[in-house]
């Protein structure tokens, strides 16, 4: 399909569409062969030169909302963890509940004395071998990178917080590391830098293979704004309560209640959640 129409990325660039791209990204999403080249076909009509991802993502969501909500969920997620905002506070909760999943114990939005200064942190993490500091940068737009002026600060902080760490007897033994988590992408002198002072960072697709994407979905702590039954406002109800994730909605039923929902939209999102994270 349309292996001669050229595709405007968010950086502006253009390439080649590819099939094959697509046919990953909606099998990422659980999507079956069946349910693949139904999508595919509902596309196939809509593409022209010129189209943006965006525009790309946005006509197979729709489709994909149409035939299966809980796939459409997952495929939405990307565009889910932006919606996280615009404040970025949710975006940290979402971090700290990723962590908690990992075996650490987390504090979230923290004061924490350095040798020279306090410090706001956004998320303290400790387990038996290391504890660590994590800014977490969240953009509203899709093509705004973390350059590399975020992790030269963030470092700096770090090593101010890292030697009065340090002294703490209880932190005998303890490794410690400075992390910078951001839900877009890295410039390259940023990842360089990380790579260079050994300051972990963490994107949406870095480190390769084990960026936030991945980490998501072999976890399974969906946001709640990937839920395709509930417009933006519900999902900012929830979101203003600290439900982040689907599985605390899922365990807090009830809430549902305070969105004002009909009995047949409420059992629709029910579907949906039983559907998107199984048994």
């Amino acid at each position: 399909m349309g292996k001669s129409i050229l595709v405007e990325k968010h950086s502006g660039e253009k390439e080649p569409f590819s099939s094959e791209k697509l046919h990953q990204s909606l099998a990422r999403a659980g999507a079956g062969q069946v349910l693949i080249e139904k999508v595919e076909a509902g596309l196939q009509s809509q593409m022209y030169d010129g189209i943006t991802t965006a525009e790309i993502y946005r006509k197979a969501f729709q489709l994909l909302k149409k035939l299966k909500n809980s796939t459409a969920a997952r495929y939405s997620l990307k565009n889910a963890i932006m919606d996280l905002g615009p404040t970025g506070y949710p975006f940290e909760q979402f971090v700290g509940e990723l962590l908690r999943q990992m075996g650490y114990q987390v504090e979230v939005g923290q004061t924490v004395s350095g040798h020279c200064v306090q410090h706001e942190v956004d998320v303290v993490a400790r387990n038996d071998h290391e504890q660590f500091m994590v800014e977490c940068k969240f953009y509203n737009n899709q093509g705004k990178y973390c350059n590399v002026k975020v992790p030269l600060y963030i470092d700096s902080r770090f090593r101010d917080i890292e030697q009065q760490w340090r002294l703490v007897p209880a932190n005998k033994g303890l490794e410690f590391n400075g992390w910078v988590v951001t839900n877009t992408r890295f410039t390259t002198d940023a990842m360089d830098y990380g790579r260079c002072v050994g300051l972990r960072l963490l994107s949406w697709d870095y480190p390769r293979h084990h960026g936030l994407k991945e980490l998501i979905e072999s976890s399974g702590l969906f946001p709640v704004t990937v839920l395709t039954t509930l417009n933006k406002k519900q999902k900012q109800m929830l979101l203003d309560q600290k439900i982040v994730l689907c599985r605390h909605l899922r365990s807090r039923i009830g809430l549902l209640d305070s969105l004002g929902l009909g009995r047949g939209k409420a059992k629709n999102v029910i579907q949906e959640l039983d559907e998107l994270l199984g048994d």
